[in-house]
């Protein structure tokens, strides 16, 4: 398990995607389930989908009716998304559960699933940013303006992959203590949430 390996697939799915641009496809997963592969194309095709739902939420002139729709959509969204990651933390867990961890090793602050996730949706503004560099539409001081941020996105980039494959490293050897905290979320939960609870 590597950045490079994930950013293979991120970018395999965000291409994917994009052939027909369309909220309402099918999730080609080719990937055997049960593998890395598997649960990174879904991860970033679940980030996909999301980001073109919140672009099209913010449409200044979307009748409420449809809006409510897309903000539900974009509620599933994000708990499938949360226990996608929980799932990612679990696999990269059981590849490590025979390292023993040192006497000093720390506990991250972070999991390696949620700097995963942030390369994911890192994945995904550089798709996007680098679309708007290449605009024949847009002004001169947009493509000047859109590449300055593409370059700072590609830095971040190179940045979070090295952090990553650090961080399994460090996971590996035994430098870290591999800890889950499952999220919680409780205003999806109809026994957690009092509105849900109400309305049973």
């Amino acid at each position: 398990m590597t950045a490079e390996l994930f950013n293979k697939i991120f970018k395999e799915s965000i291409e994917k995607y994009h052939v027909k641009n369309d909220i309402e496809q099918q999730n080609p997963n080719p990937y055997k389930k049960e593998t890395v592969e598997h649960l990174m194309f879904n991860k970033s095709w679940i980030d996909t989908v999301q980001w073109h739902l919140e672009d099209i939420i913010r449409d200044p002139n979307i009748k409420p009716e449809k809006a409510l729709e897309i903000k539900r959509i974009i509620d599933k969204s994000n708990q499938d998304r949360t226990d996608l990651v929980e799932d990612i933390d679990d696999f990269v867990f059981e590849a490590n559960k025979n390292t023993e961890p040192k006497p000093n090793a720390r506990i991250n602050t972070e999991t390696p699933a949620w700097a995963i996730d942030r390369l994911s949706i890192l994945n995904l503004k550089i798709y996007h940013m680098r679309e708007e560099t290449q605009r024949t539409d847009a002004t001169e001081q947009h493509i000047k303006k859109t590449t300055l941020k593409l370059n700072v996105l590609l830095q971040q980039f190179e940045d979070l992959s090295l952090a990553i494959n650090q961080l399994l490293e460090d996971l590996t050897n035994g430098n870290i203590i591999a800890k889950t905290y499952k999220q919680m979320k409780m205003y999806n939960d109809d026994e957690l949430n009092p509105v849900l609870r109400m309305a049973k």
